[in-house]
């Protein structure tokens, strides 16, 4: 009897001391969160009132770290300073003022990655003039589209675009500027090819310190569009407020210094590489690594060489360097740091032991969204924290949304309902319009704001801004990305989330790119799992794949259709675009590559021809 009771005993106090341990984990996520957030937003307000714009911060930043290196563009190794850029970007500025730009104006940038890109936007802002950031892979329509809904006067383009320029020259009339591609510091590198004339003195020019013109924190700085993964780009606003609270909270959450250096690789014309990682240095002089484009094979070579403490990475890209030969420049850098967001929590823990990162920085924010999350405690796997203790210091939400539709559910009030831990919903934040930390900014375009606001979420009456993204949170109040709201999609009554099945095939298949997506079949309900696979060279041996993914997924989330091709197309972010795949579905007349059937009959693959897909249209072939 005794020993039962000090077995009981024992066993009361292991509670005891792992409710501890729990509340302690909570509570120091909690004041670390709340130190970060109460940081960012005294700044905020201080800016706000000493009308402090991003120009203005820059110009403590030159005044402190003069002659520093600011930026390094990797294709050539030119080092700027501080000065130089600052000197630089009022050259750009007197040029615009001396062409008739004013306040208001706005200018679209259409290159490619360099420092000169930091420069023209930042001497465009010191006048007011807002540049329209133009992915450089833009062609035909899609270019046309992004300059004009952006009111755009004129154009500065790279010579190396002059091709892609073109083809948007004979839909819209513009001035243009262009900007040598092999520029270095002391060259000439403007002319305006409107009127074929160089402009022989730019780099003569008065280099005075300018007398800033925008007035406010809350005015527009520059628009970044959408990745446009679905439809034409959006153009999302950027104030100045804005750029400074999303730099600033990565800065402070994961304790970053000025004296680290960071690899920026990813395109300039996208928030995570020009605010999260170029707001680095203009905030917070730090020097930044510009490289020209990501490269899977030169990155750990460019670290070890520019001495770089952090890395920046997007979507797929962890996966492709994990996808590299071993190298024994991998573990002979300094990095202490990966800060991005879009790791497969299947590859987490891989990445880093394999490249020795002692930190991931994974964070959860678009470049319009108020409801940015960031893991601060290095916790495995989720994309940021919101603590349960007090949960409306911070107004986020998870809210319950129709399993086949993913519309918001509401309770009998009208207003949205709260999800429990463990319970996947839709992330929402609440609109407080005069927070800026609140603030809901949204696009050029009135209606695809209005799209991203729901009424009545956390109260009667209030706004939130509707993420899009479905996340689960545990019960310390850790979130975990799950998918997409337009992605996930039902299969023999249950959900199937592509981000995991994604993640899970690309492991299978040697790291291969994977898409996966639901596709309508006449008479079943629901939609079937469809894989699109990159694999230029067949290598892929279905009867071993089949039987790794036995043990890998559930039955009702394994593909049903699959379809081989060169390569998967992917935005300039590294997301997968999936609009073509879902309308070729998996029809063979309507596309040239492999499409494979599962013949459950058989527990296989087989090659689906015009005979099969006419006798599962049919229903013969039951799925």
């Amino acid at each position: 009897m005794c020993g039962a009771l000090n077995c009981l005993n024992s066993h009361y106090q292991f509670l005891s001391w792992r409710w501890w341990l729990v509340i302690g984990s909570v509570l120091s996520c909690f004041f670390s969160a709340a130190t970060v957030l109460l940081r960012v937003k005294m700044n905020v307000r201080r800016h706000l009132k000493e009308k402090n714009t991003i120009p203005k911060i820059f110009a403590e930043t030159v005044e402190r770290y003069g002659d520093k290196t600011a930026l390094i563009f990797e294709g050539t190794g030119e080092k700027w300073t501080f000065q130089q850029l600052d000197e630089y970007s009022n050259r750009v500025a007197n040029l615009l003022l001396e062409r008739g730009f004013r306040e208001g104006d706005v200018v679209a940038i259409f290159m490619e990655n360099r420092s000169q890109y930091v420069g023209l936007w930042l001497g465009m802002a010191k006048i007011g003039v807002e540049a329209a950031l133009i992915n450089f892979n833009l062609r035909l329509e899609a270019l046309v589209h992004c300059i004009t809904i952006s009111n755009a006067k004129a154009v500065v383009f790279g010579s190396e675009l002059t091709d892609g320029k073109r083809t948007a020259e004979s839909w819209v009339h513009l001035k243009s500027f262009a900007v040598n591609a092999e520029y270095t510091y002391a060259d000439e590198c403007c002319s305006a090819s409107s009127c074929n004339e160089r402009s022989d003195t730019f780099f003569s020019r008065c280099v005075r310190c300018l007398t800033l013109t925008v007035a406010s924190v809350l005015d527009r700085l520059f628009y970044i569009y959408t990745s446009g993964t679905t439809g034409m780009p959006k153009a999302a606003i950027v104030v100045h407020s804005r750029y400074y609270r999303m730099a600033a909270l990565v800065y402070y959450g994961f304790r970053m210094t000025s004296d680290d250096v960071l690899y920026d690789c990813l395109p300039l014309y996208h928030s995570a590489g020009n605010i999260v990682g170029v707001g680095q240095c203009i905030i917070h002089g730090m020097t930044v690594v510009i490289k020209k484009k990501f490269s899977a094979s030169r990155f750990w070579d460019d670290c070890a060489k520019y001495n770089c403490t952090i890395v920046q990475y997007i979507g797929e890209i962890c996966r492709y360097l994990l996808n590299q030969p071993v190298r024994e420049a991998e573990k002979r850098h300094r990095v202490r740091m990966a800060l991005g967001n879009g790791l497969r929590q299947s590859i987490w823990e891989e990445f880093m032991q394999r490249f020795n990162i002692p930190q991931i920085a994974e964070f959860y924010g678009a470049t319009e969204c108020n409801c940015s999350l960031g893991n601060f405690d290095n916790k495995v796997g989720a994309c940021g924290f919101n603590s349960q203790i007090l949960p409306y210091i911070y107004p986020i939400r998870l809210v319950r949304v129709d399993e086949e539709t993913m519309e918001l559910i509401r309770g009998p009030d009208g207003v949205c309902i709260p999800c429990k831990p463990g319970e996947p919903g839709q992330l929402v934040g609440r609109i407080i319009q005069n927070d800026p930390l609140r603030r809901f900014d949204g696009y050029v375009n009135q209606s695809a704001t209005s799209k991203k606001i729901a009424q009545s979420v956390f109260k009667k009456g209030d706004s939130a801004y509707l993420s899009g993204d479905v996340l689960i949170m545990d019960e310390n109040g850790h979130m975990y990305f799950k998918d997409r709201t337009g992605d996930t999609f039902r299969w023999k009554g249950e959900n199937v989330s592509t981000t995991e099945v994604e993640g899970t095939l690309s492991r299978l298949l040697d790291m291969k790119d994977v898409v996966v997506y639901g596709v309508e079949v006449p008479g079943a309900e629901g939609k079937a799992g469809m894989a699109a696979i990159a694999d230029p060279s067949h290598s892929t041996d279905l009867e071993k794949f089949v039987k790794d993914m036995e043990k890998a997924l559930p039955p009702y989330a394994r593909p049903v259709f699959l379809r081989f091709l060169p390569e998967v197309n992917k935005t300039g972010t590294f997301k997968f675009q999936k609009t073509d795949l879902r309308r070729d579905s998996f029809d063979p007349t309507a596309v040239s590559d492999r499409l494979y059937f599962l013949d459950s009959s058989r527990g296989r693959y087989v090659q689906l021809d015009e005979e099969l897909y006419r006798s599962i249209l049919s229903g013969k072939n039951k799925l």
